[in-house]
Order: C-alpha cells, then structure tokens, then sequence
C-alpha cells in the first residue's frame, strides 16, 4: 500500500480507522518512527468507547515537557495503509490542539513490516511479508 504526502511539509499524517464498542471512526494519525508505541488522543477513545480513566494498566510516557503515566487500553481494532491490526494496544494521552493531529502511529503498528518511507518523493510504502518472507506491495 501507497500513501502521498507533500515531502516539503510538516507530519506525514495517515487517516486510520479505530473500532470500538460505540462503533468506528476516521482519525489522522502522525506517522511518527520516533515513538515505540502508537497513542490516540484521549477524547478519540472516549468517542469510540472506551474510558481510559478506568484502566489500570498505565505506562511510562516521555513528553516534550517530561515523564508522565497515562492509561494503555486495547483497541477492538485499527486499520490503515491496508493492516488490520486487532486487539491492539495503544496509548492513550491529551494532545494539544495546536498537533493537528488525533494521535501517532509509532513502530509498534508497522512491527513485522516493511516501511520505505520516500522524503524526495512524498510517499509512503508498506510491504508485508508473505508466507516465503519475501516482502510485496500492498496495494
């Protein structure tokens, strides 16, 4: 799978579906290869059903202004770039309007993928390894 993305400007932003008990949405996620886990905003989660306030498996997470604990839930399931990943863990935490985005996809989702991502171009490719382990495109 392909995605476009304007080299020459900020995040490389992938829409991303979340499923939860009151249904799905559509967020936009930062692909972010510096973040070993994928978060969503807070409100995200709450709006597909889930509340983090109640979770009591909370993890360790380094922000730009310090280290803070916030609640990690499992998502019924997260789509983009054509993975399907299902009872998912993610992050969940307050991002600040000025993101611009609903969350990030950290390492933790493209895990036993190949990620190319082209900054001449502006594009993203996703290989999944097939039976063989031989990686193809998905498109």
């Amino acid at each position: 799978m392909s995605l476009n993305f304007n080299p020459k400007e900020g995040l490389i932003v992938v829409p991303t579906r979340l499923f939860g008990s009151q249904g799905d949405i559509i967020v936009h996620l930062a692909l972010d290869t510096g973040a070993t886990g994928s978060l969503i905003n807070w409100d995200v989660a709450v709006l597909v059903g889930y509340d983090p306030g109640v979770v009591q498996d909370r993890v360790q997470v380094t922000t730009g202004s310090g280290v803070e604990f916030a609640p990690r839930i499992e998502i019924i399931r997260i789509e983009t770039l054509e993975i399907v990943r299902e009872n998912f863990p993610i992050i969940c935490h307050t991002l600040p309007p000025s993101a611009n985005v609903d969350g990030l996809l950290g390492l933790d989702f493209f895990r036993n993928t190949y990620l190319n991502i082209d900054l001449v171009s502006g594009s993203v490719d996703v290989k999944i390894p097939d039976n063989n382990g031989e990686g193809r495109i998905r498109r």
